[in-house]
């Protein structure tokens, strides 16, 4: 019987010990485990996704690492990145590294990380320059899907599909009342998501709640009812921001409140501004080690 190492971290935790976005790291370099039962271990850890770092060490510059969510491998997604980086800082020889970079399906993201006397304090990553959709969904639409009635999808911007890897579609609501009270209807999510790139809603409010923005992501497409923080979410909704200028003209840098709904308070930290033509994305927080262990694979 093989014996696989692994990591459970908590990724965008909020300061408080088992909060933000739970993951499996597993070390499955020199394994030979095949995409399905790859995809057999994310369902049996059952966390948002799974991620398998598939190289003994850094290749052509990275380490090769692939994602796994509970129903599909994707090629990108936030807390997997950060989580995946932070448990190969902590194991680097020598350690404490400024910088660690994996190589993913979309291609090479970097991950700087800052450090405290017990370890990593934050991990900030780079994402892709964000891509927008060609149209505006209809506000109806999407109050169909969240429950809602349509006055509680804003007005004052648009519905739009946003991808820096991962697309999403993000929706802004008009106050934290409404935010809160969100009750997916699978019957008009399955419709919407017939004629769309993106399969994930990431739903946010402007008003502050004390602190920063609030948002919250629906994913049943990838076996996600709703996820406790979304870091590639997050990273659109920078582009988003950027793009219809819904917090000015000037820079993005705030912060992101996720989770609350499902018991697992999350803070991300959103940075975007325009770098001449293109729009730079940043998002980081914190991330906790929880446990680790041994895959017994027959």
């Amino acid at each position: 019987m093989g014996r696989i190492p692994f990591n459970i971290v908590d990724v965008f935790t909020s300061g408080e010990p088992f909060t933000g976005n739970q993951l499996s790291v597993v070390m499955a370099a020199g394994k030979g485990l095949s995409g399905t039962t790859m995809q057999r271990i994310a369902r049996e850890f059952n966390f948002s996704e799974t991620t398998f770092v598939t190289s003994d060490g850094p290749v052509n510059g990275g380490h090769d690492v692939r994602i796994f969510t509970l129903t599909d491998e994707v090629p990108f997604a936030g807390h997997p990145t950060l989580g995946t980086a932070f448990v190969l800082a902590r194991a680097a020889t020598p350690g404490s590294p400024a910088t660690v970079v994996l190589n993913l399906g979309i291609g090479r993201i970097h991950v700087s990380i800052e450090y405290g006397e017990k370890g990593p304090t934050r991990l900030t990553m780079r994402q892709r320059q964000p891509e927008f959709g060609n149209k505006k969904l209809p506000p109806g639409a999407l109050a169909a899907v969240l429950g809602l009635p349509v006055a509680a999808i804003s007005a004052d911007f648009p519905v739009l599909e946003v991808s820096t890897g991962l697309p999403f579609i993000i929706v802004p609501i008009s106050s934290l009342e409404h935010l809160d009270s969100i009750k997916l209807d699978m019957d008009a999510y399955g419709n919407l998501i017939k004629n769309t790139a993106a399969k994930a809603i990431y739903a946010f409010c402007l008003q502050t709640g004390g602190q920063g923005l609030t948002a919250r992501m629906f994913a049943p497409h990838y076996g996600i009812a709703e996820d406790p923080a979304t870091g590639s979410g997050c990273g659109c909704l920078g582009g988003y921001l950027v793009h219809t200028g819904a917090l000015g003209a000037g820079p993005v840098s705030v912060t992101v409140q996720q989770g609350s709904a499902v018991g697992r308070a999350s803070l991300l930290y959103l940075d975007a501004r325009r770098v001449g033509g293109a729009i730079e994305v940043m998002v980081g927080g914190a991330v906790a080690a929880v446990a680790e262990g041994f895959l017994l694979i027959p």
